[in-house]
């Protein structure tokens, strides 16, 4: 599945967005082991990470990377001082060996037992060779702007960043990520209203990048503002489930307000028993329908495929099939004179059925990658139904 992904200069962000939950116990409180030089030069970058100052606080971490070369934090924090201190670094060959470093130092801190979903997204993010991505703009003036906003954020200059963004939004209106990051300046700022302004711009510019959404839901946490919060994050993640950082989002939420998230348990039995008495019998239909989608004739595609399908020339496991399968052993069950107490599995699948929340639960818990290739097209229709299943089943 094709989804939108951010230009990855946007990372400078997401530290601010996942660190300070935990930043002060990594750099604030020294243990046995630490000499008192290297607990005072952990309090110093604390405070210079706090205030996004990261090209001030690399010659720091270096320090105490020397002193602490196993300490998972500390790699990941150098790693991304690394990466922040290439997006102000004009020479090219020198940004592109920072940013090879900094992947390396990911993967060690990766290594050294790092688990966080932003992690994973940074290594992702940065080419092995240390290559750049996509620009923010087509729009030279717009992307220049945009550069220097991110050399001025790196180094704690809030305002000369702000106004860098906000520049380059005039020069291009749909630049999604000077909006994005304008309320994230206002975010650092603690002006939280301003924040919300400017990520609601973000979100009207492109509805369909899952960032804006859940960006604005850590100032509405700060806030205690758990429902409205709860609301951006599953904005987020349905509009794009397949994001580790969406997911986070709504795992963090449900962490914080002591909830449970799960999809409901629909068990497919592989082989299908001969019971009658609970509807159990009937996924052998399920089966069936199943391979007759797959069937191929002359080496194209089935009937069904292709008329559901029909500019693909290639099958793919999709909703629609998934859909048609389940509907059938859902209408065998309603006729069974025989089903005395459902089978809980198809008891559950019934109930979402009749909810209309069949197609959002196929999307979201039984996906795979054929039926990912479905979830734009019905997000883009269907946005109100994937918000009432998150709702109503996910969330515990």
């Amino acid at each position: 599945m094709k989804t939108k992904f951010c230009p990855e200069k946007k990372v400078v962000q997401w530290l601010i967005i996942f660190a300070f939950c935990f930043l002060w116990s990594v750099f604030s409180i020294p243990t046995g082991a630490q000499t008192e030089d290297i607990s005072a030069l952990k309090d110093r970058v604390g405070t210079l990470l706090e205030q996004n100052k990261f090209t001030e606080a690399l010659p720091l971490l270096e320090k105490i990377a020397v002193a602490e070369p196993n300490n998972a934090d500390i790699q990941y924090y150098l790693g991304y001082c690394l990466f922040a201190k290439a997006i102000g670094t004009k020479d090219e060959p020198v940004r592109r060996q920072l940013r090879v470093r900094a992947r390396g130092i990911f993967l060690k801190a990766k290594e050294l037992g790092k688990k966080d979903p932003l992690l994973d997204e940074l290594i992702e993010t940065i080419p092995a060779d240390g290559s750049e991505k996509p620009k923010f703009s087509e729009n030279k003036e717009a992307n220049s702007l945009m550069e220097e906003g991110e050399a001025a954020f790196t180094q704690g200059k809030n305002d000369e960043a702000l106004r860098f963004y906000q520049q380059a939004l005039a020069s291009d209106p749909k630049l999604y990520y000077a909006a994005l990051f304008a309320g994230d300046v206002y975010k650092q700022k603690n002006d939280f209203a301003n924040a919300e302004i400017w990520y609601q711009r973000a979100i009207a510019i492109d509805p369909d990048i899952e960032t804006a959404y859940r960006y604005s839901a850590t100032p509405l946490m700060a806030q205690g503002k758990y429902d409205q919060a709860r609301d951006r994050y599953i904005e987020a993640y349905i509009t794009n489930p397949f994001s580790r950082l969406s997911v986070a989002g709504l795992t963090d939420w449900a962490k914080v307000t002591k909830k449970n998230l799960g999809h409901p348990k629909i068990t497919i039995p592989t082989n299908p028993g001969n019971k009658t008495d609970d509807g159990s019998a009937a996924w052998t239909i399920y089966q069936s329908t199943r391979a007759v989608w797959k069937l191929e004739k002359a080496g194209k595609p089935s009937d069904y495929f292709t008329k559901a399908y029909p500019k693909e020339a290639k099958y793919r496991h999709s909703l629609a099939e998934e859909l048609d399968a389940l509907k059938i052993v859902i209408a065998a069950v309603k006729k069974d004179a025989q089903v005395k107490t459902l089978d809980p599995s198809l008891a559950i699948l019934i109930e979402l059925h009749g909810k209309g929340l069949l197609e959002p639960y196929i999307l979201l818990a039984q996906t795979d990658q054929g039926i990912a290739d479905d979830y734009l097209l019905y997000l883009k229709n269907n946005r109100a139904k994937l918000r009432q299943y998150v709702l109503e089943y996910v969330i515990r």
